[in-house]
């Protein structure tokens, strides 16, 4: 059995080389991956990293700024935007490092995250932790206020959706660096493997504010209830558009033309209906779907082979979709670390595995 474990291993290994071949990655590292210094902050079950390799710009790397102050309002510079939650913090640092492992100029990249204000890790120690794994990385860590969300969220078909820090992508206008006009947005259980900043060139045409990959084969209608549908003053928001799912967990957002549209305010305005009359029950996404359905700039499917978790309520095994990778997804109950861990993982989770520098505790 160990044998054949060990040939399923090899093979998963190779045939993710041939999917994702690491010649196009221009990054330069320093030390030998999973050999640096471990973190010196504990909790939970002793939430410890290895040191990322340094990788570095390649020679046709403009240079943009000398310092985490100066980068933070380059226009030029990649800006993504991702939540620390101690919950996902393993999923973040692997995302973080996939990122930086396939992009052809690391140091351009400037990373903001946000934590809670009401966290059980302060942001202090959550900014130490990611320093630790990446001494070099170019980021910020900003404090959301859950109680800006916290009167407005309803339950959901799964408790991990009601965490009032998967609403913070809807305030990020307010939360960044005023001078942030354009930012990806990721969620934790994100691994890119290919160069972000393919995806951070991607126009929105018109006046678009969002790009996302859209899935217009999905039955919409299912993502809101009946008394929604019903309803013709609320319904009526899609009149005259072709809404088509997309999901959240990877956007391009430009924050200029949502601070003018006052979508925070509009994304608001559907949580309080919702409290009042029940429109949907799958958390922070219906209300991008109410706010944004018809007008999103449409992006190609290889940034969000999502699903790969299984669904919201079951933990099952999925493979990926046919055609190219760029992202892969575990949207769904199922995380790869998880799985993983408890020594029940699907196919695709050792895809994740390479970029994880969780350093497990000594037995």
């Amino acid at each position: 059995m160990v044998l054949l474990r060990i040939s399923f291993l090899a093979i998963i290994l190779l045939v993710s080389l041939f999917l994702f071949p690491v010649s196009a990655v221009r990054s330069f590292p320093k030390r030998v991956a999973f050999g640096g210094d471990k973190t010196g902050i504990k909790f939970g079950t002793s939430m410890q990293f290895f040191e990322a390799p340094e990788y570095q710009n390649g020679l046709e790397c403009p240079i943009l700024a000398e310092n985490d102050e100066l980068l933070v309002c380059e226009p030029s510079a990649v800006h993504i935007a991702m939540t620390l939650d101690p919950e996902y913090l393993r999923g973040t640092v692997a995302a973080v490092h996939s990122v930086l492992k396939h992009t052809s100029c690391p140091e351009n990249i400037f990373f903001h995250f946000i934590a809670s204000d009401s966290g059980s890790v302060k942001a202090d120690d959550l900014k130490q932790i990611v320093r630790s794994a990446f001494p070099s990385l170019s980021f910020k860590v900003y404090v959301f206020r859950e109680n800006l969300v916290t009167d407005l969220i309803t339950s959901s078909i799964r408790q991990a959706l009601d965490n009032p820090l998967n609403y913070a992508r809807s305030y990020l206008a307010e939360i960044l660096e005023p001078c942030v006009g354009r930012v990806i947005y990721l969620d934790s259980d994100i691994i890119v493997v290919d160069d972000i900043q393919k995806l951070w060139k991607i126009s929105l045409t018109g006046t678009r504010t969002i790009g996302a990959p859209e899935y217009c084969h999905v039955n919409f209608i299912k993502y809101f209830t009946n008394e929604f549908w019903f309803n013709r003053e609320l319904s009526r928001v899609f009149e005259g558009k072709r809404p088509c799912y997309f999901n959240t967990g990877v956007m391009v957002m430009d924050l200029l033309r949502w601070k003018e549209g006052e979508y925070t305010k509009k994304i608001e305005k559907w949580m309080r209906i919702q409290k009042e009359r029940r429109i949907y029950e799958l958390g922070s996404l219906p209300p991008f779907l109410l706010a944004f359905g018809g007008d999103v700039e449409a992006i190609d499917h290889r940034w969000n082979q999502h699903g790969l978790g299984g669904d919201n309520v079951v933990n099952s095994c999925r493979s990926l979709h046919p055609g190219a990778v760029s992202l892969m997804h575990w949207s769904g109950k199922g995380k790869p670390w998880a799985r993983l861990d408890a020594d029940k993982p699907c196919p695709v989770d050792y895809l994740w595995s390479p970029y994880d520098l969780y350093r497990h505790s000594q037995q």
